[in-house]
């Protein structure tokens, strides 16, 4: 999907969202669920009901989402896990789709040694290895304590019986129709024509899951299903591929802003490093007394976000096969100059980008706090809405086209608009860069705020203007997901901001100091949070009001 489409896309949605109004936040002492879709918030209070921890309902939510909201929630996708325990624990659990072994540098470009349109992005060859099923069980099995044939019931239900299509729902598949309709047993199973959307293949993959574990999609039916639908359009996603997929648990990143602990995800995430990067140039400057939503920390803001958007070009990739200098990003002295280099002009990009002093599209989001203060972020994608628009046949689910993620060619700009780096050029085996950003915040060691959202490059933005309205605007969990947001990814050179951000009078004066305004999303990312106090337990949820999600507590 291009960038004009996903455009597109997010205004529809927002049109059927009631913006405008901020609904209250819900109120819950032993648990809440936040997420896109009420149908599978629901799925994820019915685990904390249960007696279920925070990891129980995220797996469920997430199994949930799959059945009911396909155009991001996903069986042939994958993801990033924050998890923090309540005795402690702190775990990112890293799920993202590997490129096959079968994959070539040069695979997306054409004899001019250009990118060909469409080739990364629609169709079977746009398909890495998914990661969603193997993530899910293992987060299951190594930190949950239901089993899995519970925690996936409430999505066999769903898939079964069915659920009646909400507004957003139609909007999602009416403006991607064209991609959907490239595949015959897409159309079959998602261009039904009715109110109601049932699943049978759908459900027979997930009882088959739930009756044989994680190996269903390793060696079973369902991983025999996704081999032939590969070699039916030319994909190379191999039996080898998916009987190796490796999941990773890694340290999150970790660092403070203004008192609260940070933590977040490592590479093949961008987020946590160029968000922890942001928070640190911030830091410096009083924004809750000079106004948070004011022109000058909003220039502040803007200028943080280019430097962090220039790192993550020129150095982010795979960890696991390039060398990423994390330790270097994160520095002091690397810190301390990005911060010194903010000015009261607007920089230009060539100025945003500092020298290392070495040490050296579609997603969803959900949030979950248990009873015991355990806490969840998970953010999972197929990239761009309804991934490839392939559907595996006889199975129900769609293809991610995380391939797209990769760097064609490096300086080349993807769907995005994003400038990558050498480090996330397209080589087999490798995970492709990210900007999913699930954050949790603690203060004393407590978990006080969880957050995160969908939304390509405008995710790590989104999540950093959602901590500064907890943090520096004091907002409760329905302001803060209601607050204007803005976003800068260092190239191109402009800042592009919901309808109504900046006030003519700001603009202007932002304008005079250099800034750039080119684009306008009607609606940027879909966040979920929730506020937690730690001295009682009480929890607030709230739901992007841009969405239709819910949050459910008890």
């Amino acid at each position: 999907m291009t960038r004009a489409k996903l455009v597109g896309l997010l205004l529809l949605l927002a049109a059927c969202a009631h913006q405008g109004a901020t609904a209250p936040s819900v109120v819950g002492h032993n648990g809440m669920v936040v997420c896109t879709e009420p149908l599978a918030a629901e799925a994820g209070l019915e685990m904390l009901r249960a007696g279920g921890n925070c990891v129980d309902a995220a797996v469920a939510t997430a199994f949930a989402l799959a059945v009911t909201w396909p155009s991001a929630g996903n069986l042939g996708g994958g993801g990033f896990m924050i998890v923090r325990m309540a005795d402690g624990r702190e775990i990112a659990l890293d799920f993202r789709e590997t490129a096959p072994a079968a994959a070539t540098r040069d695979m997306y470009l054409g004899p001019d040694g250009k990118p060909v349109p469409g080739r990364s992005t629609i169709g079977h060859l746009g398909v890495a290895t998914p990661g969603s099923v193997p993530g899910l069980c293992t987060a299951l099995a190594r930190y949950g304590t239901l089993p899995l044939e519970r925690v996936l019931a409430p999505a066999i239900a769903l898939a079964e019986s069915g659920f009646p299509l909400t507004r957003q729902h139609v909007a999602a598949l009416n403006y991607s129709r064209k991609l959907l309709g490239t595949n015959e047993e897409t159309k079959r199973v998602f261009l039904q024509g009715e109110q109601r959307s049932v699943q049978p293949d759908l459900a027979r993959t997930l009882k088959r899951l739930a009756a044989n574990g994680e190996r269903e999609f390793r060696d079973g039916e369902t991983a025999k299903q996704i081999v032939a639908e590969m070699q039916r359009g030319g994909g190379l996603v191999s039996a080898a591929d998916l009987r190796d997929y490796t999941v990773i648990e890694r340290a999150p990143v970790r660092g403070s802003y203004r008192g609260f602990e940070v933590r977040s995800m490592p590479p093949p995430s961008s987020g946590g490093v160029a968000l922890l990067q942001m928070l640190h140039m911030l830091e410096g400057f009083e924004l809750r007394s000079m106004g948070w939503q004011s022109a000058q920390a909003r220039h502040w803001i803007v200028e943080a976000m280019k430097r962090a958007f220039a790192d993550r070009a020129r150095w982010m990739g795979d960890p696991d096969q390039s060398p990423i200098p994390v330790d270097a990003m994160l520095s002091p002295a690397h810190l301390a100059a990005q911060r010194a280099s903010l000015g009261d002009r607007a920089s230009t990009p060539d100025a945003a980008a500092l020298p290392l002093q070495r040490e050296q599209p579609q997603t969803t989001h959900l949030s979950v706090v248990d009873a015991h203060g355990g806490a969840v972020a998970m953010t999972t994608t197929l990239n761009g809405s309804f991934g490839c628009g392939v559907t595996v046949r006889g199975a129900g689910f769609l293809l991610n086209n995380e391939m797209d993620d990769f760097a064609a060619a490096p300086g080349v700009p993807n769907m995005y608009g994003l400038v990558q780096g050498e480090a996330n050029a397209v080589a087999p085996l490798r995970r492709p860069l990210s900007s999913m950003t699930p954050t949790i915040l603690l203060r004393d060691g407590e978990v006080v705020f969880v957050t995160g959202s969908p939304g390509g490059p405008t995710i790590i933005n989104t999540v950093l203007l959602s901590i500064l309205a907890h943090v520096d605007g004091a907002l409760d969990a329905a302001a803060v997901v209601a607050a204007a947001r803005f976003h800068h990814q260092w190239n191109p050179d402009r800042i592009a901001h919901e309808a109504g951000t900046f006030a003519p009078a700001q603009r202007a004066a932002l304008e005079d100091r250099g800034h750039i305004f080119a684009t306008i999303f009607d609606s940027q990312g879909d966040c979920h949070v929730i506020q937690r106090d730690p001295r009682t337990g009480r929890l607030h949820g709230a739901a992007d009001p841009r969405g239709g999600g819910r949050a459910a507590g008890w």
